[in-house]
Formats: C-alpha cells, structure tokens, sequence
C-alpha cells in the first residue's frame, strides 16, 4: 500500500474540482489477507488520507467521501462500526493541524443525531474551527444516504413555510449538506472494488458526474490509480446536454477507409509521391485539412512510417510528433504531441511484434490510451475502435505475409468499423 502523493500530473491535464470516493473493498482486502473487518478499515482510512493529500498537490478543491452509509448503520456488526467510529475520530485528532495548514474546511455529510456522542462532539469541533477556510473541501459522509439528504432539505423548506411555486434547484441546493460550498456538483465520481453503482451518495448533486469504476479494492486504490482516473476523466467531453461536434471530423468512413487501405497496400514501396499522394487524401478526408496542410502531414507520416518499417523508433517517434503537432494546431484539439506520438510508435511495434497473440492483446491497450488521448474520450469509449483497429492491422500483416487477397477484403471491412465507431464517439 505504498504512497506517494508527490506525483506531479501531466501538463495540460484537465482537473476536476469535485471528486467523490466511494472506498469500497476495505474488508474484501483483509479477508483475502487474513485480517480482521477492523484492519481493513484501518487501512482504509490510512489511505484516504494519503490520497486526501494527494488531491491538494494536484490543486483539486474539492473531495467527498463516503464513510458510513444509514444501511451500514444497522447491517454491520456493531464492534466493526465502533472501531471505524473510533478511527474516523483519532484521523480527524490527528491531522486537523495539517487540514488547518492547507487551508481545508471539513464538512459532515449526513445525521448527527445518531452517531456517538465522542464523534459528534469531535466532528463539531473541527467544521466549526475549519469553517472559514477556503482553500479545499473535504466532505465526510458518515450515516448518510443521499435520499435522507433529500427529505431533510425538503423537511427544512417546509419548516420554513417557503410557497411551493417558490421551490426550484437554487432553493434545495441551499438547503443541501453541501449548501454554500463553490462545487457542491460534482466532476468526477470514483468507486472502488470493482461495485458499479452510487447506491445514493450525494445523488442530487452528481446529475453531471464523470463516473470511473475501479477494479481494486480501495486500500489498494494508490495516488498512481487515481492519476490514472484523473487522466481518464481528463480526456473526456462533458456536453452538459449541449452540442459539441468536432467540425473538422466529418469524414465519411468508407471513404477513409479505402484511402487507408490503398495506402497500406502501397507500403512496401520504399520512397516517392505515389505513396504521399495516398496518404494526403486519406489526411484531408480523415482529418478535413487543406490541401497545403495535407501535404505537409503526409510527408512526416510517410516519413515515420519508413522509418519503422527500419526498426529506427526514435526517429520515427520524432516524425510522428511533428505530425501530430500539426494536426493539433490546425484543428484545435487538446493532446499532447509528445505523448501521442509515443503511443503510435509503441502500438505499431507492438503490432509489427512476431508473438501475434500477445502483441495483439498489448496493442489494443495502446490503441485505447493513444485514441482516448487524441479524440478525448474516455477509455471505455476508445475501447471499441481501438479493437477495430487492431483487428485491422491484424489482417493487414497477413495479407502482406502472403496468406491470401481475402485478408484485405477483411482489413477494410474493420477500417470501415473502426472509422465508424470513431465518429460516432467524436464527429
């Protein structure tokens, strides 16, 4: 369970400024090591903290956290929920001097009213005296359940005798747990241990919410997991209900694809414009550039590409990197050259690998990080045409190893797949 919260993220990276945790798994991973229920919260709470430090590097304002749910309040035996009580009030004692030093107000989450005295007295203590500062969020949910957060706001607005024509979201909101807090919605919504559901945290306030399942219990969820969560969610395009159509990619995909496949037929040829001519009408197809910018763009792919097939990746990988740099300063897109460029060459070693299985199934991953990174969208999103893609490729070699005409009539029949599922995701 090694931390190490001096992580810096990529530049450019894209930060949320609410992130929930829903630390799931804490007592999965003592029974798979012998511990009690108790050690497993232990662990728990010692890596929150580490990843509550973690989210104040990385300048994140806010961080909510779910500690006790109302069902856990009832279902767990009652020693377990008394230690997690007594470990929630000791981390609370002993890093309220560190969360005054960075300038971190926490805030309860849920009743008071029945939890133990010891901890609500503690709990009480530290929001008042953290009250005014500004710097971060730290939200705690302990016997919380966003349906009760629900009722008691609406309980408070009809104590307070408000019309009913009077209530909208802005009057709710300010009558929330999170009221008054700069993001009470939240950007980034992380649950570990594999679980797949909110199960009603902070339900109002997540309508927008980016969600990132995580497989690994969450004392094993590391601050090089969330960075990876982080990442994941800064390549993805929030629309908020609106219309964000990339312009330039309106290519149409059986036409791409036939460019690409007369180009990948032309590979063998080692020099000449034959081969760029190819490669610039695939270009201004796929990528809608001018002709001038195609001919440019061409050149550093056909450049790159030669120099793979020479097995000289780093001149290669510095080709690419020109290549894309471009792409990117003509149509406004997000990524980083220097990255991306690193993923293409590393995908097509991988493909050009002997051991195809193997190579195959490593490739596919690249693909996903290299078209989440270029087209923003998440990892599950690039998923599909990254398999596409790879099983295109695949077909490619064998066509090229001698193996039969058909193995190209399958290659543009995935590069149709893959140009299709790419515009579905971001045209």
């Amino acid at each position: 369970m090694k931390q190490n919260h001096i992580l810096v993220l990529p530049h450019g990276t894209k930060i949320p400024n609410h992130i929930v945790i829903i630390p799931d798994g804490d007592r999965r991973w003592a029974r798979t090591r012998g511990l009690s229920p108790s050690e497993g919260h232990v662990a728990g709470i010692k890596n929150m903290i580490a990843l509550a430090k973690t989210t104040r590097d990385w300048g994140i304002h806010t961080v909510s956290v779910w500690g006790l749910s109302t069902e856990n309040w009832h279902e767990r035996p009652k020693d377990e929920v008394e230690l997690l009580m007594k470990g929630i009030y000791k981390a609370l004692d002993k890093y309220y001097q560190e969360m005054q030093k960075d300038g971190v107000r926490l805030v309860h989450l849920g009743r008071k009213d029945r939890l133990p005295k010891f901890l609500v007295d503690k709990i009480s203590e530290v929001e008042e005296n953290t009250f005014k500062n500004t710097n971060h969020v730290f939200n705690v949910g302990l016997d919380y359940n966003g349906w009760d957060e629900i009722v008691r706001a609406t309980q408070k607005i009809v104590k307070s005798g408000i019309p009913a024509e009077k209530i909208d979201r802005k009057m709710i909101d300010a009558n929330l747990d999170t009221a008054g807090q700069p993001y009470p919605n939240i950007d980034l919504y992380i649950r570990t241990s594999g679980e797949q559901r909110t199960s009603g945290f902070m339900m109002w306030q997540a309508d927008y919410a980016e969600f990132y399942w995580e497989n690994d219990h969450f004392p094993d969820f590391s601050s090089e997991k969330l960075e990876l969560a982080i990442l994941d969610y800064s390549r993805r395009r929030r629309r908020f209900g609106g219309n964000d159509a990339v312009e330039h990619l309106s290519f149409k995909p059986e036409v791409t694809a036939k460019f690409e496949l007369a180009w990948w037929r032309l590979r063998k040829v080692p020099e000449g414009m034959r081969l760029r001519d190819y490669a610039m009408k695939h270009l201004k197809e796929q990528f809608g550039l001018s002709g001038k910018l195609a001919i440019q763009a061409a050149k550093l792919l056909v450049e790159a590409m030669l120099e793979e097939k020479k097995s000289k990746f780093d001149k290669a990988r510095a080709a690419t990197k020109r290549f894309y740099k471009l792409i990117k300063d003509e149509l406004k897109l997000a990524f980083e050259p220097e990255i991306v460029a690193s993923l293409e060459v590393k995908m097509n070693k991988e493909l050009a690998s002997k051991d195809s299985i193997e190579s195959s199934f490593e490739a596919e991953q690249t693909a996903k990080e290299l078209y989440a990174e270029v087209y923003r969208i998440s990892l599950l999103q690039a998923a599909k045409a990254a398999h596409l893609r790879v099983l295109a490729v695949v077909e490619r070699n064998l066509a090229e190893a001698g193996m039969g005409e058909g193995h190209w009539t399958k290659a543009e029949d995935y590069l149709q797949k893959y140009y299709r599922a790419l515009k579905e995701r971001v045209a």
